[in-house]
């Protein structure tokens, strides 16, 4: 069945699940969701321009155009999977960690593409529905797809390598994020180390090492590695440092027999140093030359409120928004706490999916951001919920209220939350 379907996907090579966007010639998916059923619009994908729609629904394939499965989202999983052993001649690099491997996977793409066609995964389409949607885009004449799978639960990662089979891994770390999912942080290192499982056992080329992580490296033990770090870690490939951060990262690497390399970056953040090498190793692996390197991370600018400085003529910001977990929100407090400002402002919004551990990094959070002497705000339940003496609201429409009412300016604004609390909707008014 899957051979059949792939002959009418390279007949229809854009897949679309949006009965709302149907480029014409298009394969339509019929996928279900807690309050949705796709079903019932693949009539509609096809009148809209669709040329094929795949459903599981007997009820609704009525003509030769509806193609009928067992299951939607398990026939999308295999066709992804299978597209991709069609192609093996590509380096298909996957990523994944707790912190940092949007913006790794954008560095890395950014750095490939200064030497020949690449894929990545746009946006966050980084889950069991994203990833196979990611490898249908895959073209003939691609020399690189970088493959962006996130988790938060057990088994996802060996779930999703399992649909990329990738050529090379890159974990950029192990965090506390999820762990109401994952149980533990124990749990998150096992589950984002199914990604090594995985190039262990089918015998892989093998991974891009964050060898100044512990923790990866002891994952990593017995893998083929190509090793990065920063100055000081023993055996590695590259290694670099900041050089200075006020806002921006300015960074320099080398390796053993070329001098140093020095880089202005747009990026807001000293911790952004490991997904920096990330990028400039993986470069170097596939023979990118230094000056096109140092090109490509010099020219990315980070958007999707990661990582993003925007200066409103009212204030200085530092957008943070699109997601928050104990280990990222004490690197961005501490990374806050070296820039030079003389009105500092932080809007913290809450940690999101930490279980019974939630109270206690709440409060630690509060803790550190006690010791800044920076005005604060706090947002969200789990926050209200901490000892501290800080200006406390319900959500962010209370937030935006008061700023309405009484505007803020003139300030260095640190903006950092689960994308939950929506802190993202504040720049405009800031």
């Amino acid at each position: 069945m899957i051979e059949q379907l792939y002959a009418l996907f390279r007949q229809h090579p854009v897949v679309t699940t949006d009965s709302r966007r149907t480029p014409r010639g298009s394969m339509f998916f019929a996928l279900k969701g807690e309050t949705f059923d796709g079903n019932q619009y693949a009539l509609k994908a096809l009148e809209a321009g669709c040329a094929v729609a795949v459903v599981d629904d007997p009820r609704v394939a009525v003509d030769e155009r509806f193609v009928l499965v067992d299951d939607v989202l398990r026939t999308l999983q295999q066709l992804g999977h299978y597209h991709r052993e069609q192609m093996p001649g590509k380096m298909i690099i996957q990523i994944t960690g707790t912190n940092g491997k949007t913006t790794t996977k954008e560095l890395v793409a950014a750095v490939l593409s200064q030497i020949g066609p690449v894929q990545w995964t746009q946006g966050n389409l980084n889950n069991h529905i994203g990833v196979p949607l990611t490898l249908l885009t895959l073209q003939d004449d691609d020399g690189f797809g970088i493959i962006e799978t996130g988790a938060n639960h057990p088994g996802e990662i060996a779930m999703l390598s399992d649909i990329v089979d990738p050529d090379m891994g890159l974990i950029t770390n192990v965090g506390r994020a999820h762990l109401e999912g994952f149980g533990s942080f124990e749990g998150v290192k096992r589950t984002k180390g199914e990604l090594y499982r995985y190039i262990r056992e089918h015998g892989k080329i093998g991974i891009f090492l964050n060898a100044s992580d512990p923790d990866l490296v002891k994952m990593a033990e017995g893998l083929p590695a190509v090793r990065y770090g920063q100055t000081g870690t023993p055996g590695v490939e590259v290694w670099g440092e900041v050089v200075e951060c006020n806002p921006f990262v300015r960074f320099r690497y080398r390796q053993d027999h070329v001098g140093w390399q020095t880089v202005q970056t747009h990026l807001i953040g000293s911790y952004n140093i490991h997904n920096l090498l990330a990028a400039v190793c993986v470069g170097v692996q596939f023979g990118v030359p230094f000056s096109l390197i140092n090109k490509a991370l010099a020219d990315y600018q980070p958007t999707n409120n990661r990582s993003e400085f925007r200066d409103t003529g009212r204030n200085h910001l530092i957008i943070d928004a699109y997601n928050a977990n104990p280990t990222s929100m004490a690197a961005a407090l501490d990374n806050f706490s070296h820039i030079r400002a003389e009105r500092k402002m932080m809007i913290l919004g809450d940690m999101r999916e930490l279980g019974a551990d939630s109270a206690q990094e709440h409060q630690r959070v509060v803790d550190r951001a006690r010791e800044s002497g920076a005005e604060v705000w706090l947002v969200g339940e789990n926050f209200g919920q901490a000892r501290h003496q800080f200006r406390t609201f319900r959500d962010v429409e209370e937030v935006k209220a008061e700023l309405r009412e009484h505007p803020v300016e003139g300030r260095t604004i640190l903006i950092k939350g689960s994308n939950g609390t929506r802190l993202f909707q504040l720049p405009e008014l800031l």
